[in-house]
């Protein structure tokens, strides 16, 4: 069709072959989506990652010699660095809250049905971030210390009252509407603050403020 956006490229990061293969069955059945490369270790992930330039890198983070904690982050220092969703076997893991702590956009758990792959491909590509709250929290209560860095705390002082108060509802899992409807204010409003809270922390996203959050003290675990 006459400009129609090329599909997004994909790039597979694990030592299981019989893994890549079922996510490139998965991703290659779409129009919009397309595998350019695979890797079996973190070594490789990096290299094909700044020879191919992909649009999105699906990242085990447990192989072989580098992992894929290390080579998130240094696939994410690249120039243009493609976005990251990390493919764990367990939803609780240190290495995957690792790896999102690094600027992962988000994880799947290996056995995920096709659908839920392709729903949480997607909604990365258009920048949002997949991690569900309830999973959040898990990883917080398992991998949080218990008292806060004052390096974290220092960062926290950054922000407004109104910013710290978009950036706790935004842990606490609300959606910017959900967060605009709490505090009587506009969406547009809400994203602006959103904006400013993750450049004052020097964050990527939305789930490294989540972390932040709680790392930081501003929201407690278990409250």
């Amino acid at each position: 069709m006459s400009g129609a956006r090329p599909p997004y490229r994909v790039l597979l990061c694990d030592d299981q072959e019989l893994i890549r293969m079922g996510l490139r069955m998965v991703i290659d059945s779409q129009p919009d989506l397309s595998v350019v490369g695979e890797a079996a270790d973190g070594d490789t992930a990096v290299a094909r990652s700044a020879e191919l330039e992909p649009d999105l890198v699906l990242m085990d983070v447990r192989m072989p010699g580098v992992d894929g904690l290390a080579a998130t982050r240094r696939i994410l220092a690249q120039p243009a660095a493609p976005k990251i969703l990390v493919v764990t076997t367990f939803d609780v893991d240190e290495y995957a809250y690792g790896a999102l702590r690094a600027g992962a956009s988000g994880f799947l758990v290996k056995d995920a049905v096709g659908e839920e792959i392709l729903v949480t491909v997607r909604a990365v590509l258009r920048g949002e971030v997949m991690m569900a709250p309830s999973v959040v929290r898990r990883l917080v209560e398992r991998f949080v210390l218990p008292a806060a860095p004052p390096e974290q705390k220092g960062r926290l002082e950054r922000l407004t009252e109104r910013e710290r108060d978009v950036l706790a509802l935004v842990a606490r899992g609300l959606s910017n509407g959900e967060i605009a409807a709490r505090l009587h204010l506009g969406e547009t409003t809400v994203k602006t603050h959103l904006g400013r809270v993750l450049g004052k922390l020097e964050l990527r996203d939305r789930v490294q403020a989540v972390v932040f959050a709680y790392e930081s003290g501003l929201v407690r675990v278990g409250a």
